[in-house]
């Protein structure tokens, strides 16, 4: 059943997605970057074959994880797995191609990045403080009697700068970036005045909730609202007052519906609902629910009471057809036939060919 849950981690699922493929991106060039240095470097016979075992397992495992699928879906602790994979595999080829003295340390750096773009502040710090502990044993043995010297601590300070520095601004980055993102996403998605869902959201949710419906051979309704009084309070009481009236209405509607119910503002005084797993006669309850809130909710403008009312057409599947553009456009139609006779009622579209 589709719910606001349901809507919120398909969203995080193609976020997670995406993050996935820019994890693989950087599995790819660390692994480009390894072979590069055994066609250009110099490494013994012995280092040699550490680094391709190195390189086969690593390849395999990027393999498996992006292109087998043999998992259900993407999740943050699967990317984080990544992250920590990459660290292992840069310390092998690192110990093999002249430890802390070797071309590839600043390869760590990638698994960094990752982590500070994907896995946020916590991990990133602690992938940085395993990378310092993976500094130090990578460092010289005979380095051992100099631990206590400024010098030693000076040169592995130097060596983490940009470790830390690289982390710290690309975690600073994306946190800026998803901050502006879901600004974004939240302003696109929704209606300034109501702070309902637009119809370019809702048509989205729509189409996802129509096709589990026709998968699974589940029912659905789609119920469109129309306030009656929004030209008379324009007209008599000003556009400050009208707004005020549609808040209202949706304060109303909002009470009666379940949490699996979607909302969006249709445009001007019209508002669509989706009752996933809903047939006929549970969207005509519900409305009539609506219906009955709205007209026995007093409505306050300028320092007096007055009534509003709505009027509700129902259209559902299968029972009014199979497509989605027919279902919304007989839910339209059930609505202003609503209006037609008399306002302040419900009209499901198969009550009477329109």
């Amino acid at each position: 059943m589709l719910t606001r849950t349901n809507i919120g981690l398909s969203i995080e699922q193609d976020e997670l997605k995406g993050f996935a493929r820019t994890i693989a991106e950087i599995e790819w060039l660390l692994l480009i970057l390894v072979l590069l240095y055994l066609v250009a470097g110099t490494p013994q016979d012995e280092e040699r074959i550490a680094i391709h075992m190195a390189l086969f397992f690593f390849g395999a495992f990027v393999l498996a994880l992006h292109y087998v699928h043999f998992y259900r879906a993407e999740s943050r602790a699967k990317l984080a797995l990544e992250t920590w994979v990459m660290i292992v595999f840069t310390t092998w080829v690192t110990w093999y191609s002249g430890r802390i003295g070797s071309p590839l340390l600043n390869l760590y750096l990638l698994p960094v990045i990752a982590s500070s773009l994907i896995l946020g502040k916590f991990m990133t710090a602690i992938e940085v403080a395993v990378i310092a502990v993976c500094y130090l044993a990578l460092a010289d043995a005979s380095a051992g009697k100099h631990l206590l010297t400024v010098a030693y601590w000076s040169n592995m300070l130097a060596l983490l700068a940009p470790v830390v520095l690289v982390a710290y601004i690309t975690t600073m980055l994306s946190a800026d970036i998803r901050f502006a993102v879901d600004k974004i996403r939240q302003v696109s998605d929704t209606d300034d005045l109501t702070g309902l869902y637009n119809m370019r959201a809702f048509s989205a949710i729509l189409q996802r909730a129509f096709k589990q419906a026709v998968r699974h051979g589940h029912t659905l309704s789609i119920v469109m609202v129309d306030s009656d009084n929004l030209k008379h309070v324009n007209d008599t009481h000003g556009h400050d007052a009208g707004n005020r009236l549609l808040q209202h209405v949706v304060r109303c509607i909002r009470e009666e519906l379940r949490g699996s119910d979607v909302m969006a503002r249709f445009g001007g005084d019209e508002f669509v609902l989706l009752l996933p797993e809903t047939n006929r006669r549970g969207a005509r309850e519900l409305a009539e629910r609506i219906r009955h809130s709205v007209e026995t909710a007093r409505f306050d403008v300028r320092g007096g009471d007055m009534n509003s009312t709505v009027s509700v057409g129902i259209a559902s599947y299968p029972e009014d057809g199979g497509n989605l553009e027919i279902i919304l456009d007989k839910a339209d139609k059930a609505m202003y036939r609503a209006k037609q006779r008399g306002r302040n009622r419900v009209e499901a579209y198969s009550d009477e060919s329109a």
